[in-house]
């Protein structure tokens, strides 16, 4: 069963800062909180505390050596089995789907898509991706 929200704690786990500050900013207008991380380590520290965190907006692609937002989310929710994610990328990402702990949104996301997204995944069940 759905329950109404309307804010939310957000991670936005995106390696290009510019873009990272995009989100967050369009998150923080919606009226939620929204906490940058732009490299693995902290990212999972965030993940791994016991701090509560909504969601996770995940890059997919990191530069070489990074760890990319597929593999962060699938840690994270080992700790946290409800932690729903949102991905973004930049690049064709069909192959991609099956892999996913959530929607894959293709950058530049719209600020409409990306709040979407969010507001279902914070008012719905974990798997709010699914039709």
């Amino acid at each position: 069963m759905a329950t109404a929200r309307t804010s939310g704690a957000i991670l936005v786990y995106e390696d290009d800062a510019v873009c990272a500050q995009a989100l967050a900013s369009v998150l923080r207008h919606a009226g939620h909180t929204a906490q940058i991380v732009t490299h693995f380590q902290p990212a999972l520290r965030a993940l791994e505390t016991d701090l509560h965190i909504d969601a996770l907006v995940a890059d997919v692609v990191f530069p070489a050596g990074g760890v990319n937002g597929m593999v962060l989310a699938r840690m994270g929710r080992m700790k946290h089995p409800d932690l729903k994610v949102v991905h973004v990328t930049g690049y064709d990402f069909d192959h991609l789907a099956q892999m996913a702990s959530g929607p894959i949104l293709r950058k530049p996301v719209s600020n409409q898509i990306l709040l979407f997204w969010i507001q279902r995944a914070l008012t719905c069940s974990q798997q709010f991706w699914w039709p």
